[in-house]
């Protein structure tokens, strides 16, 4: 945004009209990570289960 927001519910309006755009748009998510990589580099958050 190239403007300050005056109030809620200027910034209501905005965000609204971002997700209207953007939703019409139906472009996928393009994540950073697989899975398989996410593992190797958060390890520390994800569990091991040992059977």
């Amino acid at each position: 945004m190239d403007q300050r927001i005056p109030d809620q519910d200027t910034l209501k309006k905005e965000i609204a009209a971002w997700q209207e755009k953007r939703n019409a748009l139906a472009q996928p998510m393009e994540w950073r990570f697989t899975n398989e990589y996410a593992r190797i580099k958060l390890k520390k958050l994800y569990p091991t289960l040992k059977e």
